[in-house]
């Protein structure tokens, strides 16, 4: 039974328009809500019960919901309220989106409509649909949720309002502000659904780190050394590491005092640097354990820059492949590895030649593996000083080294500080 299926059986059921019901279940539907519960959903709207299920569902901690729940009444507290505006089924839909939390632990929500609270205010929320998103469940609030001021004040072990530090920040985070140093900053023109768009992209810094930007409405306060607050962000992955995003609803204020940037990069065992999810500038020290395959002199794409394989890119085909020199190094600090990637010029460095020297050696020996071999000797063994930047996805951990240097501390001790440092 296909959608118009479903929608022709609940309007029958429920006496309304077939068309009306089909929009309401497709658009449930193409937010990922699962089919009984966007029927159950339908059925409410419309006044026909929810399934068998009473119209205010019984109250849940936070803690207890899971993506089993079709819909929970909570009472919590409002951490943070942010505002943006999505594409939903052709039209531009203000949204607003953050996270509540009661005693038991925290959720994060998305509102259909301004139902007018703010950071710190307890409510009672009934009939809050839930949905998985990004791996774990979420609030959704619609037409059908009621909104309340709850009878006391919630209690709460988390942070009220959105002020964060850089390096708390995570992608997904919503409704954020930061006070930062405008450190690089350019325009840059895209091509998106609306014809071009002029945006503004770069980096900002404060005394704990430093992360990418892009303002999707280019604001005059936004210049190069600038010291701002930014207010109502969310942050999203690109490229791996999270990045701040400005939108028509940011808000952006010069600040009257300088920002202290941090001229290092936050100094971590490895093992905590992968929990982060991904990190634009961080700074790892460890034993280089292998040199993997695909390291030294290896052949890219024309085109798109990928490696190739006997003259074959993944996207182009048959390409005439361009010489290049790279590390893929495994670093080992004693509480995880990663895998660090060294550009031509860093590489180069440590083989003590650069492209042509690297040819001439491959040449001469009939085998451009010696160029991989003499590396893996260098490195192997010894201790190594990294920072760059970097992502982790399903395949693994991959720091690009920015710098690579020899390390003169030990990584175990390196390691074990790091860890003592989250620890207090």
């Amino acid at each position: 039974m296909d959608v118009t299926d479903h929608a022709e059986e609940l309007a029958s059921d429920l006496g309304v328009d077939k068309e009306e019901v089909t929009a309401d279940l497709r658009n449930l539907l193409e937010y990922s809500v699962p089919l009984d519960e966007a029927k159950q959903s339908v059925r409410r709207k419309h006044g026909g019960g929810g399934g068998g299920s009473g119209p205010t569902p019984s109250s849940v901690d936070v803690a207890e919901i899971t993506t089993d729940h079709g819909n929970v009444t909570v009472t919590v507290r409002v951490l943070s309220v942010g505002t943006r505006t999505i594409r939903y089924q052709g039209d531009e839909i203000t949204i607003r989106e953050g996270e509540l939390a009661d005693e038991s632990g925290r959720i994060s929500y998305t509102a259909w409509q301004d139902f007018g609270f703010e950071p710190g205010d307890s409510l009672t929320i009934g009939n809050a649909g839930v949905r998985e998103w990004d791996g774990r469940p979420e609030l959704n609030l619609n037409e059908s949720t009621t909104v309340a001021v709850a009878d006391g004040t919630v209690a709460v072990d988390h942070e009220i309002g959105g002020d964060r530090k850089l390096i708390d920040l995570a992608a997904g985070d919503r409704g954020r502000n930061v006070e930062v140093r405008v450190l690089e900053v350019g325009s840059k023109t895209i091509s998106g659904r609306d014809g071009e768009t002029e945006i503004t992209e770069g980096v900002l810094g404060d005394e704990t780190a430093k992360l990418p930007f892009t303002d999707w409405q280019p604001r005059p306060e936004i210049t190069s050394g600038a010291d701002v607050r930014i207010e109502d962000v969310y942050l999203r992955e690109f490229r791996g590491v999270p990045s701040i995003n400005l939108t028509e609803f940011s808000t952006v204020t010069p600040l009257p005092d300088p920002v202290e940037v941090a001229e290092d990069a936050p100094r971590l065992s490895v093992a905590d640097a992968v929990d982060s999810g991904g990190m634009f500038d961080v700074e790892v020290v460890g034993n280089v354990l292998e040199v993997r395959d695909g390291s030294g002199l290896i052949e890219r794409c024309p085109e798109c820059g990928r490696v190739v394989q006997g003259g074959q890119c993944r996207s182009h085909g048959a390409v005439d492949a361009e010489d290049d020199l790279r590390v893929k190094a495994i670093l080992d600090d004693g509480t995880d590895t990663v895998t660090v990637v060294l550009d031509d010029e860093l590489t180069a460095e440590v083989y003590g030649g650069g492209l042509e020297d690297a040819l001439a050696a491959a040449t001469e020996a009939m085998n451009k593996e010696v160029v991989a071999d003499a590396i893996a000797e260098t490195l192997v063994g010894r201790a190594y000083r990294v920072r760059g930047n970097l992502s982790v996805d399903d395949y693994g951990a991959n720091l690009d080294a920015e710098t690579f240097e020899i390390a003169t501390d030990d990584p175990a001790d390196a390691a074990r500080a790091a860890l003592a440092e989250v620890a207090e």
